[in-house]
């Protein structure tokens, strides 16, 4: 008799067990369809081109980041996090794929820059390797692959390294006309064993998740043309907070 439920881990496991193997692109057991997916870096891929998000370097420019310690989840081939650290940042960097991990690695040697690239699921990477308090929590596409459970575990991970009067940013899907992702309920990816792709946000539903920090700026990402140096997709929310919590008190 299976009774082992008993804390919010085990549930969080039994959550992501209920995915059909093939739909996991969260867990360290995901790695090996991102490896596939980053093998060919000649696919007309939208975000495999090296260049920042077009908000990210946005908010530099206007003031609204100045360069401390910063985390990009799920950093891909890197474009971001070298971006950051062109910058003067401090990055770690974390993707589940090794092949996106080598990648970005090759990209931060040929650019000059130093970054701390992390293999591995940011949820269980201890805290000695994910060493906040971080300035700056950045996710570019990261977020739309989780069900809707892990969302609990991501904010979790946002109060344990986000500083005080630091930032958190992220791009995702986008609902409704010229969006991108799936806009079923939660509870259909259950039914359905998958995530259809990924999920697709309202800006509504950034601002209640993410409600216990302060909204700073949510909006479509611009569309780039090929020729620009920033990346642009509108099929993608953008969305800046600030961590307005004092030290040592949680959200």
């Amino acid at each position: 008799m299976d009774r082992d439920i008993r804390t919010t881990d085990d549930v969080m496991n039994l959550l992501d067990d209920l995915f059909a193997p093939e739909a996991d692109r969260w867990t360290s057991d995901g790695a090996s369809w991102w490896d596939d997916f980053y093998a060919d870096r000649t696919k007309p891929v939208p975000f495999f081109v090296a260049k920042p998000d077009e908000n990210l370097v946005s908010y530099a420019e206007r003031g609204l980041l100045t360069p401390g310690r910063a985390l990009d989840l799920g950093c891909g081939p890197g474009r971001n996090a070298l971006h950051l650290a062109s910058l003067g940042f401090e990055v770690d960097a974390v993707d589940l794929s090794p092949a996106a991990i080598a990648w970005a690695g090759e990209r931060a040697r040929e650019a000059g820059v130093d970054v701390r690239f992390h293999q591995g699921d940011a949820f269980a990477l201890t805290r000695a390797e994910l060493a906040g308090p971080y300035d700056l929590v950045y996710d570019s596409g990261c977020f739309h692959h989780l069900p809707p459970h892990r969302r609990v575990s991501y904010l979790a991970l946002l109060d344990r390294v986000l500083a005080p009067g630091g930032h958190f940013a992220l791009t995702c899907f986008a609902a409704g006309e010229g969006g991108m992702g799936s806009e079923l309920p939660d509870a259909d990816f259950y039914r359905d064993a998958r995530l259809h792709g990924g999920l697709a946000y309202e800006d509504e539903s950034l601002r209640r998740i993410f409600r216990d920090l302060t909204e700073v700026e949510v909006r479509r990402m611009r569309d780039e043309p090929a020729d620009s140096a920033l990346f642009g997709e509108p099929f993608l929310w953008t969305g800046l907070f600030r961590n307005d919590a004092p030290a040592g008190q949680a959200r």
